[in-house]
């Protein structure tokens, strides 16, 4: 593995125990600062707007003026952002500084293109696994320790705890070197992303595939602590095992081809939503949470195949568009949700099981299968 890597692998395993820290318990906390049901799933939806809109502009200026520049600015706001919660006295402050997170996850693509670029002799999926496995074992030490603290000194302190290291996670990023930029032949330019229909084909499988594998996750904290009478501390187990099975079944995964890895993950967050929804006690809800470690890897098993379909000097916009695709499903699911949950607290848990086989027929038939571009190597992406 590169320098290069080694530093973004610390850099996420440390932004990764941050994050960890409170993000698992964002709905409980808006709920502290009085948002009702409809209102944590509206502003989890604006949260999944914020993300939709930065990501076609951030894959344009990858392309254009580098990948470096682009990692330090999105590294940056979400120090301020994590900070503006921090400092939130009321909801509208607070919802302020999380619509300004969900705007960083315009990393998405050029952190995509560098490690692309920077991947040395590793395999597509495995230079992939291996950069969101550093993030998600961060993960796994964030909630655990995030929920102790919610129970004994209150939620609000996470938020401190988690902007003092990702000062130390963004320092990091300074030390990484910039990289040249792809180009392609005047004379032989690639053809237009939007003309690409096997390209356009995936953005379909895209949205339905991150719409219905995200459905069950938005309000699953609010009712495990409303229904189930879980405490901080057990959710926050919950949100550490999620870690753990993030890292782990990123590194597992990675062995699979793209198609196949993109089912089981499927299968994955089906058997989550089956556990939460039927289980009857923490074990249970900790083995759905460790199978839902599977999600992370989808963005990786989908811009594998999206790198295979497109050519180098497009890689920025194409990460960008399909990762507009994929946060427009972020937006819309958590709509549906608290809909769901409105009616009746457990009815999101059926809906996304009928949901999730459908999709996984429709990605099982027309997922694209494995291979390179024409005029490249086989390379790849990440998204931790």
């Amino acid at each position: 593995m590169s320098v290069d890597l080694v530093l973004l692998f610390i850099s996420l395993f440390t932004w990764g125990i941050g994050e960890g820290l409170f993000f698992v318990f964002q709905p409980i906390y808006l709920g502290q600062l009085g948002a009702n049901t409809m209102t944590i799933a509206t502003v989890f939806s604006a949260f999944g707007l914020a993300m939709m809109v930065a990501h076609i502009p951030a894959g344009y200026l990858s392309d254009r003026i580098g990948r470096k520049p682009l990692l330090i600015a999105a590294w940056t706001s979400g120090l301020i952002a994590t900070w503006v919660m921090a400092l939130a006295t009321d909801l509208s402050v607070f919802i302020i500084g999380m619509l300004l997170y969900g705007l960083t996850a315009f990393v998405s693509s050029p952190l995509n293109s560098y490690v692309t670029a920077a991947r040395g002799k590793l395999t597509p999926a495995r230079a992939m696994t291996y950069m969101s496995a550093g993030f998600n074992f961060g993960a796994v030490i964030g909630p655990l320790t995030g929920g102790w603290i919610g129970d004994h000194v209150g939620l609000r302190t996470v938020y401190f705890i988690a902007g003092g290291l990702f000062v130390i996670s963004t320092a990091v990023l300074f030390f990484l070197k910039p990289q040249p930029r792809d180009h392609h032949d005047p004379d032989a330019p690639p053809a237009k992303l939007l003309t690409n229909m096997r390209f356009v084909g995936l953005l379909a499988i895209i949205f339905l595939v991150m719409f219905s594998t995200y459905l069950p996750q938005p309000l699953t904290a609010k009712f495990l602590q409303n229904e189930r009478d879980l405490s901080l501390s057990a959710i926050g187990l919950l949100g550490s095992v999620n870690g753990l099975g993030n890292a782990l079944f990123n590194l597992l995964l990675g062995q699979f081809s793209s198609r196949l890895g993109l089912a089981l993950v499927q299968v994955c967050v089906a058997a989550f939503t089956l556990l939460i929804w039927r289980g009857t006690g923490l074990g249970w809800y900790a083995a759905g949470y460790f199978l839902l470690g599977g999600f992370r890897a989808a963005k990786a098993f989908i811009f594998s195949q999206v790198r295979s379909l497109i050519h180098p000097a497009q890689m920025g916009i194409a990460y960008g568009i399909s990762e507009t695709f994929s946060s427009l499903a972020l937006m819309l699911a958590p709509l549906l949700a608290g809909v769901l949950y409105t009616r009746d607290t457990a009815l999101v848990y059926p809906v996304a099981l009928g949901l999730l086989g459908l999709t996984l027929l429709v990605s099982v038939i027309f997922s694209p299968r494995d291979g390179g571009f024409s005029s490249a190597p086989v390379i790849h992406s990440l998204e931790p």
